[in-house]
């Protein structure tokens, strides 16, 4: 937005000296009354010098630099002549000693100094109130208290200036009043400006407190600030809030991390001074028969979406993972069926024979989920560890509470993170395996024209039995069933329990699988005990011996 054109008006404070066309201004001396402007002659600088010589030869007469030159001889020659004048010794030595005085000279030089000083001082005095008398103001009308015609005196005005300068003067005090009247409008156009934002962002940090209260986040007083004055008698109610967003049962360290200040600026209504933006991202990275590696990730979900709760909620995911990923680094030194490698922001772990399970604290800020790359397992993996966490954060308070004694005593040990997760990664990978040998048996009778069902439930609690499971203190493990009939006469049923128990219930006994190839041996011992007790063509048999191998 432009200024309009009175305001880039700009006075100089020279007095101006020429033109718009640069030829020099003349000095106005007189106006007369028909209008015509009298103006002084411009003098030139050659005339003014010869003027001034010709009064020089005038004044003091045509001679005047012979005259000069004589009388600055004589002087020097008298000079030298006192110089080089023979002095006798008593006339020195009256000379040395004139220059110290006796007392009684000194006080005769002093009263004749006093008298002529004290008649001076007289006329200064009399000098002062002469002019005092004169320079004062008195009133007309008032009869005069001094000797009549003491003295005559004549009161002199100054005269008016000149019609241009009289305009120059009123434009330079026009523009100083205009100047100041805008700086002074300035100032206060600023205060009301300063004022109005000061009472917005007050009505919208009281908005959004309230805000944050109703949304059932922890608001509490904040510290005084550096230099408050904390004696007996001081005001120490505090003029702020913070808010803590952190787990009840966390460690000081994550609490501490787990604290916003609400913002008095324009740019943000919350602040996160502890705030590291990293995410946990759960990795899963198998190879099958082929060699190839295959990895896949979790969906990491962007809840930051301009509001306050949404930020709230995003400071809140990044400081629970990080104490999930402290929790794995705690544990994972300590696997008791896996193996283990730890660095500052990566766990990687081993957690079955072609399985390889990754935490990784990546930066959220540059992090892009990859749909192809995006597992369910994965993502089954992330909440779990977000249900063991809060288990173990529930066992705490709960001894915590129960506690009787006042003395710190070291509690009971809280329950694992991360073991729970590697049985389910190790029972899932003995499940395929079982599955796959089952499989390839139901395929071979199936192939030799054996009518086969196969019914497998990996998982057979219902998913609230298991979150419930997962919650308790004792939790149970994982467990499933496979149920393998033949030719609608003979039931194989199966049961696995994590990490790798597997039972085979048979009519006449419950044996224990602890390995594949004794559960290849018990498949074919049983289907050729079902299928020998039946009459069957010698073409089939042979297709049974040919495929199974016995």
């Amino acid at each position: 937005m432009q200024e309009p054109p009175w305001k880039k008006l700009k006075l100089s404070l020279e007095r101006p000296y020429k033109e718009d066309n640069g030829e020099p201004i003349l000095e106005l001396l007189d106006i007369t009354p028909e209008g015509q402007h009298i103006y002084r002659p411009r003098e030139d600088p050659t005339a003014a010098v010869g003027t001034k010589l010709r009064r020089i030869f005038l004044e003091r007469g045509l001679d005047f630099f012979e005259a000069e030159k004589d009388s600055r001889s004589a002087i020097h020659d008298i000079q030298d002549e006192e110089k080089d004048g023979d002095r006798t010794p008593g006339e020195v030595q009256t000379a040395e000693s004139s220059h110290h005085m006796t007392p009684e000279e000194l006080y005769k030089m002093r009263m004749e100094l006093a008298n002529s000083l004290y008649t001076a001082h007289g006329e200064m005095c009399q000098a002062r109130d002469l002019l005092t008398l004169l320079l004062s103001s008195s009133l007309p009308n008032q009869p005069s208290t001094l000797p009549p015609n003491p003295l005559a005196a004549t009161v002199v005005s100054k005269p008016a200036p000149i019609v241009s300068v009289q305009a120059f003067n009123a434009q330079l005090t026009i523009g100083g009043k205009d100047r100041a009247l805008r700086s002074a409008a300035d100032l206060f156009k600023t205060a009301a400006e300063q004022m109005e934002e000061s009472r917005v962002s007050g009505e919208k940090y009281w908005v959004d407190a309230l805000k944050i209260r109703r949304g059932n986040w922890g608001l509490i007083p904040a510290p005084l600030p550096l230099g408050s004055a904390t004696g007996k008698g001081a005001d120490k109610t505090s003029k702020d809030f913070l808010i803590s967003f952190g787990l009840e049962e966390s460690s000081a360290l994550f609490r501490r991390r787990a604290i916003g200040r609400m913002s008095t600026l324009d740019g943000s209504s919350i602040e996160f001074p502890m705030r590291q933006k990293t995410r946990l991202r759960v990795s899963i990275t198998r190879v099958p028969p082929d060699g190839s590696r295959r990895t896949s990730y979790n969906f990491l979900s962007d809840q930051e979406d301009g509001t306050l709760d949404g930020a709230l909620r995003a400071a809140q995911a990044e400081v629970v993972e990080q104490e999930v990923f402290a929790a794995l680094i705690r544990e994972a030194s300590s696997l008791p069926t896996a193996s283990a490698e730890v660095s500052e922001r990566l766990v990687i772990i081993d957690a079955a024979q072609s399985t390889e399970l990754r935490f990784e604290l990546v930066d959220g800020e540059n992090l892009r989920n990859h749909d192809r790359q995006v597992d369910p397992y994965c993502d089954l993996v992330y909440s779990l560890l977000h249900i063991l966490l809060s288990r173990a954060h529930r066992v705490s308070k709960t001894n915590r509470l129960n506690r009787t004694s006042v003395a710190s005593t070291p509690g009971p040990q809280l329950p694992p993170v991360l073991q729970p997760i590697i049985d389910v990664l190790q029972y899932r990978e003995f499940w395929e395996r079982v599955r796959d040998e089952i499989d390839r048996v139901v395929a071979a009778l199936r192939l030799a024209g054996v009518s086969t069902k196969i019914h497998y439930d990996l998982v057979a609690d219902s998913g609230e039995d298991l979150i419930a499971s997962m919650l308790s203190d004792k939790p149970k493990p994982l467990g499933g069933d496979a149920l393998l009939r033949l030719d609608d006469r003979h039931t194989l049923r199966f049961t696995a329990a994590s990490p790798s128990t597997l039972v085979v219930h048979l009519p006449q006994a419950t044996l224990p699988i602890a390995s594949i190839s004794q559960l290849h041996q018990l498949l074919v011992d049983e289907i050729s005990g079902g299928l020998l007790s039946r009459e069957l063509p010698n073409q089939l048999l042979r297709r049974l011996h040919l495929v199974l191998g016995f």
